[in-house]
């Protein structure tokens, strides 16, 4: 039973670290940054952290292989590992709002994996060519320095069972990214099931990990204000992707109408609590708690409390570790 913080790369540098700092201080079992495009990109923050932190697992979920290649991933994890003196974990993922650089790719499945191998072929600091039809190396040199660990652990971010079959020989965990839903795990599960299966893998030896907005306040109907605004924007595209949310067409269809025309206001009016519950955190902190018990007892391995915490970054975070925390604990 994991339970780690994401934050969004949009604070000054000297914020990472003592953030970090206070997760770890809490109890917490990682931290996580994201690698939103327009926002800091992750490797400066997660370096923060990981220098910050003695006990904690650093990771960045995710990176896309679109805009930063694998031989930068491979480059920058391997230090990031370094500063956390093993503690490290790396995110891919296809990664969203490609098009506003224009980017449109066409094998994404392809180079999802491609990436994850070559990657781990750097990390391994093989000479050998590696063949991939996106991302080939041609062989005869490596990374040129000593590295920690080779086999620093994967994380893939998808929705897709396609990408999770295709991937599956080089991950050890999947995150459900924008979801709190305790009906998709199982989904997961048997997935993920079937995927290791055809890899000879023990599916056991995969974790599942879910991730979305958070937003805990002594205040709960505040909370949840809130949170309704925060989830507008992204519940369209994940619930089409999820395939056990019962949701009526038409009232999705006016929630992503309004959410294209940046009315928010009019969007997160349409959201009730029950269809919050499956998209986010919020609430209480004994509704939070209540939330992510119900996710470990669908089969998580890991939940993750994101952006923005609560009503204020500060008083979200305390709430989740003086209160959420210590309930889960408890349970």
């Amino acid at each position: 039973m994991q339970l780690t913080i994401a934050f969004q790369t949009d604070k000054p540098l000297a914020a990472y670290g003592p953030l970090a700092q206070t997760v770890e201080a809490y109890g917490f079992d990682g931290v996580t940054v994201y690698n939103d495009l327009l926002y800091q990109p992750a490797w400066l923050p997660l370096l923060e952290m990981a220098r910050a932190t003695n006990r904690v697992r650093v990771g960045v979920a995710a990176v896309n292989p679109f805009t930063c290649h694998p031989l930068n991933i491979a480059g920058n994890i391997a230090l990031i590992d370094e500063a956390a003196q093993g503690r490290a974990y790396l995110g891919l993922a296809r990664g969203s709002w490609l098009d506003f650089l224009g980017i449109d790719p066409k094998r994404a499945v392809t180079a999802l994996r491609e990436a994850l191998e070559c990657v781990r072929h750097l990390l391994r600091q093989s000479k050998e060519p590696y063949a991939g039809s996106i991302f080939p190396l041609a062989g005869g040199d490596s990374l040129r320095w000593p590295i920690l660990r080779s086999e620093i652990p994967f994380l893939l971010g998808t929705w897709g069972m396609a990408t999770l079959r295709a991937c599956i020989g080089e991950i050890s965990e999947v995150k459900i990214g924008g979801s709190a839903n305790p009906d998709v795990i199982p989904h997961f599960r048997n997935g993920i099931a079937d995927a290791a299966a055809s890899a000879s893998r023990d599916p056991a030896t995969i974790g599942v990990a879910v991730g979305a907005v958070c937003v805990v306040d002594e205040d709960g109907a505040a909370a949840r204000r809130r949170a309704r605004r925060e989830v507008a924007l992204y519940l369209p595209v994940v619930a089409a992707l999820d395939p056990t949310l019962q949701i009526d067409p038409a009232l999705l269809a006016r929630i992503s109408a309004a959410a294209n025309a940046y009315d928010y206001d009019a969007a997160s009016s349409l959201i009730s609590d029950d269809l919050l519950r499956r998209f986010a955190f919020a609430g209480a902190p004994d509704e939070v708690a209540q939330q992510a018990q119900a996710l470990f007892a669908a089969g998580a391995g890991r939940v993750e409390f994101g952006t923005p915490h609560g009503l204020t970054p500060q008083e979200g975070l305390r709430l989740l570790g003086e209160r959420v925390l210590p309930a889960l604990h408890r349970g």
